[in-house]
C-alpha cells in the first residue's frame, strides 16, 4: 500500500477527532477494513461517521468507532455564550481583531470580568494585552505558552558615566553571561533550589521535563526576549528602593520558562479541547475545572513554571552581578502571562489570567518596556478595579514578524539605534523600533492604572541572532 494512502493522527485531528483513543481506534479499524481503498475514501468514511455516528450504529464494521463518539457527544455540556461587557483601555490603538477575540472570551460562560490593556493586539485565543476572570475555571492558553514570561530588573551603585566609560567590557560580559536561541550554558552552575522540589515527583509531565529546565536555565530563548545594559532615571523621591534622584547602572532582563512552560502549556491546552470539546471559533480558549484532576494538575505546573522563570532570571542577573563585580541596590520583577487567585470587588473568588499584562495591585511594582530603543518604566499599580488590577505588559506590536521583516530595512534600524545611541547584539527587523507601538502613548492611556517611578534607557541590547 501507498505511503500516501495511509492514515495520520493529524488527520483525523482535522476531521474532528480530538480525542487520542477514538483517534486510534479509528486509524486501526478503517486502516484494516479499508486497507486497499484510496486515502481520500477513508477520510470520507471517517468524515461521515463523525458527522452523523446514528447512522453507523448497526454498521458490523464501523459501530465501534460509532458508538465511541456518540457516547462522548452524550456526554458533551451544552454551554450558553453570551456577551459581557468589558474595559478597553487605548482603545484607538487596538486592532479590530484584538477586541473580537476579548469579546470571544468574555462571552464564555465561565468569564466574570475583562479588561483590554493599550498594548493589546492579535494572538491566538485570548489576545495579547488580555485581562480575564474567570470563575471556578483556568484556561491554559489565556495564560498562553510562555508561562511566567516576566521582567526582571536589577540597579546597581555605577553611575551613569560607568557605562560610558566601559561599553567594550560591558559588551563581553552580556555576551560572557547571557545565552539565546538554542544555546544553553555549558556549566549551569546554580544555588537555587527549584530542581529539587517536590512538584517533581507528583506531576509525571514535571519529571518528563526536569532534564529540559535543568539544560536550559538561565537561557532566554528567541523572540522579543532580551538582556539590557541601561541608565534608570529614578524621578520619584518617594521610590521603594529608597535611592536618592539620579542616574543608575541597570541590568533589565525579559523571558520567561522556555521548553518547560511551552510543554505545559501545549499539553493541558489539548487536554481542554478534548474535554470541552467547544467551536472551532473559541477551541483555543478551552478551560479546565479546578475540581477536575487535570485543572488542579495544570495550576501545579502552571506555578512551577513561573517560579522556573523567575530562577532563570535570577540565574542570569547573579551571572551579570559576579562579572560586574557589584552587588545590586534593587529588584524589581513581575510576571506577565500567568493566572492568580485573587478577588474582586465584589466578593467573587476568581482566576484573573494576564496574558501580556502586568499585575498592577495598589503599590505593587512592575516594569513595562518598550522596545530597543524606547524606555522601559518602573511603575507602581493603582489598583483600578476596571482594569482588574492590570496594567499593558509593553508597548505591544504594531507590525506582526512577517510584516516588520517586509517593512524595514536594516539600514533604517541601524540609523534609529545610531539616534538612540543604543547598540545592538543580535537582533533583527522583526525587533525593530518601528514594530511596536510608541511607548509613550500607551503610558498615556493606563495613567489610572500605574504611577511611572523611575525610567529604564536602554543602551547596550543583546538578542537572539537576527536571521536577516
Amino acid at each position: 500500500m501507498s505511503k500516501k494512502a495511509k492514515l495520520r493522527g493529524k488527520d483525523l485531528s482535522q476531521l474532528g477527532y480530538r480525542d487520542a483513543a477514538i483517534r486510534s481506534l479509528a486509524m486501526i479499524i478503517v486502516g484494516r477494513a479499508y486497507k486497499y481503498e484510496s486515502k481520500e475514501t477513508k477520510m470520507d468514511i471517517l468524515q461521515k461517521i463523525i458527522e452523523k455516528p446514528e447512522d453507523y450504529l448497526g454498521n458490523p464494521t464501523l459501530a465501534p468507532i460509532a458508538i465511541k463518539i456518540a457516547d462522548k457527544k452524550a456526554k458533551r455540556e451544552i454551554y450558553e455564550f453570551k456577551d459581557k461587557p468589558f474595559q478597553i483601555y487605548g482603545a484607538e490603538g487596538i486592532e479590530d481583531g484584538a477586541k473580537k477575540q476579548m469579546r470571544q472570551a468574555m462571552s464564555l460562560p465561565i468569564t466574570v470580568d475583562g479588561a483590554l490593556m493599550p498594548d493589546a493586539h492579535q494572538g491566538y485565543g485570548l489576545p495579547i494585552g488580555g485581562v480575564l476572570a474567570t470563575q471556578d475555571a483556568i484556561i491554559p492558553y489565556g495564560v498562553g505558552v510562555d508561562i511566567g514570561c516576566r521582567m526582571c530588573m536589577s540597579i546597581f551603585e555605577a553611575r551613569k558615566d560607568f557605562l560610558t566609560k566601559n561599553t567594550d567590557l560591558l559588551k563581553t560580559i552580556l555576551t560572557d553571561n547571557t545565552r539565546f536561541g538554542r544555546s544553553t550554558f555549558e556549566d549551569n552552575k546554580r544555588d537555587d533550589d527549584f530542581l529539587d522540589r517536590d512538584e517533581f515527583k507528583d506531576l509525571a509531565l514535571l519529571q518528563h521535563l526536569k532534564d529540559k529546565a535543568y539544560r536550559q536555565i538561565g537561557s532566554s530563548g528567541g523572540g522579543n526576549h532580551f538582556v539590557d545594559f541601561g541608565v534608570v532615571v529614578i524621578t520619584n523621591e518617594n521610590n521603594e528602593f529608597g535611592l536618592p534622584l539620579g542616574e543608575y547602572l541597570a541590568v533589565l532582563s525579559h523571558s520567561g520558562s522556555r521548553g518547560f512552560g511551552a510543554k505545559i502549556a501545549n499539553t493541558y491546552t489539548r487536554i481542554a479541547k478534548d474535554k470541552r470539546n467547544l467551536p472551532k471559533e473559541v477551541a483555543h480558549l478551552s478551560w479546565l475545572y479546578m475540581n477536575e484532576s487535570e485543572g488542579q494538575e495544570y495550576w501545579m505546573a502552571m506555578n512551577m513554571a513561573g517560579d522556573y522563570a523567575s530562577a532563570c532570571h535570577h540565574h542570569i542577573h547573579k551571572r551579570i552581578s559576579n562579572a560586574l563585580g557589584m552587588k545590586s541596590l534593587a529588584m524589581v520583577e513581575n510576571h506577565h502571562n500567568f493566572a492568580w487567585k485573587e478577588q474582586l470587588a465584589d466578593g467573587r473568588n476568581v482566576f484573573v489570567h494576564r496574558k501580556g499584562a502586568t499585575p498592577a495591585k495598589k503599590g505593587e511594582l512592575g516594569v513595562i518596556p518598550g522596545s530597543m530603543a524606547s524606555p522601559a518604566y518602573i511603575v507602581r499599580g493603582l489598583g483600578a478595579e476596571n482594569a482588574i488590577n492590570s496594567a499593558s505588559h509593553g508597548a505591544g506590536r504594531l507590525f506582526s514578524r512577517r510584516k516588520a521583516k517586509n517593512q524595514f530595512t536594516n539600514k533604517m534600524l541601524r540609523e534609529e539605534l545610531n539616534r538612540k545611541g543604543v547598540e545592538l547584539i543580535g537582533g533583527g527587523l522583526d525587533e525593530a523600533p518601528f514594530a511596536y507601538k510608541n511607548i509613550h502613548d500607551v503610558m498615556s492611556a493606563q495613567q489610572d492604572l500605574v504611577d511611572i517611578v523611575g525610567a529604564f534607557h536602554p543602551k547596550i541590547v543583546r538578542m537572539d541572532e537576527s536571521e536577516d
